[in-house]
């Protein structure tokens, strides 16, 4: 118990008095204003403001929303934030049309019938899961800077095999952080196995450009530490559609085990695992709520190893608070910003992909490039998974797909799919394609377009 230590206090008054302090020069006393009391601007809950008040035209707000949630497109939510509130979101579960398109081309027996996908993917609202697939890169990739920041990791420019040492005592020591980071490493894509979960080499133009399909495996790590350097000139399999590519030495490739790797340096260099490591440092800093799926070995980084590339389960309110720290420029504290210098740096790319990063300029032809004035910094995922930042509009964009957690196997977001036996897996079951469904045809810039367009001109 702590003793109130008032006598003390009493003696000090009375001496500053006796000397003339605690008045001004006519006696009265001086009132002294303390500080004002820190205000994070990182929502627990979003403020909301109407789309009039936050300068868009109604109707046509209502009809960039109406496109989003297009019958077809399999969205289940999709959120506006404006200058730092919540201006319109919208949810939805599966639609009869939707259901009865995955039923007719299911293999499926179970899933040939509508009310599979109905009980599966019913109603949903601001509350229910969404998942990232690929969006989780660049949550990684803020990772590594916090980690840089905090004198962890030196800078991005360091070698990779400082920390994976395995890497240290051949060519592979030359690969930086920032390769990694760029899906430049120079490293064979890998992919696994669907009937037997093995992994190696990958075999085909889809799976390799689509980064390399490792989610069979039940180790999703040490094959991508065991890669070799890819041969400049070889004609791989998985260089081009026709199969006939040969290998360019410094192209972009890209490859979720060069994220997976980012996720090994972050385990080795702050000796915390990725999903522990962004609990302290990102998710509770944001008032975010997020779960991380792991690989299904038992060892591991923490029983498992996180599956850093993808697959970071949250809700569509939540993920809007990542890309509103980016708009702020970084994590604000009552000690000041903290991680502003790798924050400004993914805010100023100029390229298509650089960080774990997507970027777009925001008029035709929509490459990025020094020429566009306004640059869509954005996260992109399998399905349909998105965090739009438009810094110029002070804009953030989310869109995900439908999705449920399939935990058959275990109540643990562990990864272990078979395809053919979804009683026995646990998966991330996103649609449509995570289901062996079709296409959507659903687009970010068209959405992204249709809000910008009813933003009126003289807000």
């Amino acid at each position: 118990m702590r003793v109130r230590q008032s006598f003390p206090s009493v003696l000090i008054f009375a001496f500053i008095s006796a000397c003339g302090g605690g008045g001004g020069p006519s006696g009265e006393t001086v009132t002294t204003t303390p500080p004002p009391v820190f205000e994070s601007p990182h929502p627990d809950i979003w403020e909301t403001a109407s789309a009039s008040e936050s300068g868009f035209d109604e109707d046509a707000l209502d009809s960039a929303f109406e496109y989003a949630m297009t019958d077809g497109f399999y969205t289940q939510a999709v959120l506006l934030i404006k200058d730092g509130k919540l201006v319109k979101e919208r949810y939805r579960g599966i639609t009869d049309v939707e259901a009865a398109e995955l039923a007719s081309i299911s293999s499926l027996p179970e899933a040939q019938s509508a009310g599979y996908w109905q009980d599966l993917y019913g109603d949903r609202d601001a509350a229910s899961a969404v998942t990232s697939w690929s969006t989780a890169k660049s949550f990684t990739s803020v990772l590594i800077g916090m980690a840089i920041e905090q004198g962890l990791i030196d800078s991005t420019s360091q070698p990779a095999s400082d920390f994976i040492d395995e890497w240290e005592a051949d060519d592979r020591a030359s690969i930086t952080i920032q390769q990694l980071l760029d899906m430049r490493s120079g490293l064979v894509p890998k992919c696994s196995s669907p009937a037997t979960g093995l992994v190696g080499e990958c075999s085909d133009y889809l799976s390799a450009s689509s980064g390399g399909n490792i989610v069979y495996a039940v180790d999703q790590l040490s094959e991508c530490i065991d890669r070799d350097f890819a041969v400049p000139g070889t004609v791989y399999p998985w260089v081009s559609p026709e199969g006939d590519g040969a290998y360019e030495a410094g192209q972009f490739y890209y490859s979720n085990c060069d994220t997976q790797m980012l996720g090994e340096i972050i385990f080795r260099a702050t000796g915390q695992d990725p999903g522990l490591f962004a609990q302290q440092n990102l998710f509770d800093p944001l008032n975010m709520e997020a779960n991380w799926w792991r690989d299904d070995v038992d060892t591991g980084q923490a029983n498992g190893n996180y599956l850093t590339y993808c697959c970071l389960d949250s809700t569509a309110q939540d993920f809007a608070k990542f890309g509103y720290m980016l708009l702020l420029g970084g994590i604000e504290t009552s000690e000041g910003k903290n991680y502003a210098s790798y924050v400004s740096e993914i805010l100023a790319q100029e390229e298509a992909y650089r960080n774990q990063f997507w970027a777009y300029c925001d008029s035709q032809p929509f490459t990025a490039s020094p020429d566009c004035e306004n640059i869509l910094v954005m996260t992109i995922g399998f399905d349909g998974q998105y965090i739009l930042v438009d810094q110029k509009n002070d804009i953030v964009l989310v869109r995900n797909s439908l999705y449920v957690p399939i935990l058959n196997f275990s109540d643990e977001r562990k990864m272990r799919l078979n395809p053919l036996v979804l009683a026995e897996s646990n998966w991330v079951a996103s649609l449509p394609m995570a289901m062996l469904g079709p296409r959507s045809e659903y687009g970010i810039l068209n959405f992204y377009l249709a809000v910008a367009e009813a933003l009126l001109s003289d807000s």
